[in-house]
């Protein structure tokens, strides 16, 4: 069964639980808790990453569902097995159960480590849903860069001093990369945006393999005040840094047009991993950013026909 109405998942009993060790101004266990209130009779798989750490430390777990801990690389691979023996035990009749599979997993597991899973299982056609919680870093190990980890961001790995200016590589799109797949559903959000997450989740399971990437601002890392979260996850959506779009079998379509469109440096100024870039001698950093938000939003107007 797929929750439809805003009121009824509010109401749904939390099937991820207070007391696990996530940091102060996390949004993911509200994302977690959005999508999980938006299906029932569902399995989750968790790569290692914040949440899992966080969440499942022995002998506690924060977890109300059957709940599958698993390696960095290899989410979607277990999802995706579980859901092959279900479909083999329910045709022996030995269970009757419509049962629902869900993967969650970070960027470094997502974008990164276990994109090789991520993409075998989208390929092979499994009944699941994949979920990418982006907080754009390695943050459960430091704030390592990934390939999530946007230009001009200082990390540990790429810190803002007088060799580099924070990381020199735009991320990657990981969005239209599973897209390229051809699975019937993609989309992309952000952590504030609960109304687009809970439509979105229900589009997933109502088009399988489908896959969901979710902005998630880390105060810890990101450097900002733990109060400002769905304050600077709205901002992405402004600036158009992170737009709302979903592909629904090829199709492209806009899920968000800000009134006005702000500058990205309203967004870029509230984090500590950016105040670098706004020293003199990287105003030009500031423009190529600017410029390539620009470039992409335009693209996605124009492949969304919301010009």
């Amino acid at each position: 069964m797929i929750i439809l109405n805003a009121k009824q998942i509010a109401e749904k009993q939390n099937r991820f639980v207070s007391g696990h060790r996530m940091c102060a101004g996390c949004g993911i266990p509200t994302i977690v808790n959005q999508v999980l209130a938006s299906v029932d009779n569902v399995v989750v798989a968790c790569a290692t990453g914040c949440l899992e750490v966080a969440s499942t430390i022995y002998p506690f777990t924060a977890w109300n569902v059957p709940f599958i801990h698993n390696a960095f690389e290899n989410a979607a691979a277990t999802i995706s097995g579980v859901e092959t023996a279900y479909k083999v035990l329910k045709k022996k009749n030995k269970i009757k159960d419509d049962i629902k599979f869900l993967a969650f997993g970070g960027d470094g597991g997502s974008f990164d480590i276990g994109l090789q899973s991520l993409s075998g299982a989208l390929e092979r056609g499994h009944d699941f849903v994949y979920i990418c919680y982006s907080n754009e870093g390695y943050m459960n190990t430091g704030n390592q860069r990934s390939s999530a980890t946007p230009y001009g961001a200082s990390t540990t790995t790429t810190p803002a001093g007088k060799v580099i200016p924070g990381k020199i590589q735009f991320r990657k799109n990981l969005t239209e990369i599973c897209a390229a797949h051809k699975i019937p559903y993609v989309g992309q959000t952000s952590a504030h945006a609960y109304w687009d997450l809970t439509e979105k989740v229900r589009k997933a399971f109502a088009n399988t393999p489908a896959v969901i990437v979710v902005l998630q601002p880390c105060p810890t890392n990101w450097g900002f005040n733990s109060d400002m979260t769905v304050q600077i996850s709205k901002l992405a959506a402004d600036t158009c840094f992170w737009p709302l779009y979903e592909i629904e079998h090829g199709k492209y379509k806009l899920n968000y047009k800000p009134n006005k469109k702000l500058p990205v440096t309203e967004f870029l100024k509230e984090q500590g991993r950016f105040k670098h870039l706004f020293r003199p001698e990287n105003k030009p950093m500031i423009e190529k950013i600017q410029q390539y938000v620009d470039t992409e939003w335009e693209r996605l107007t124009r492949l969304t026909g919301s010009e």
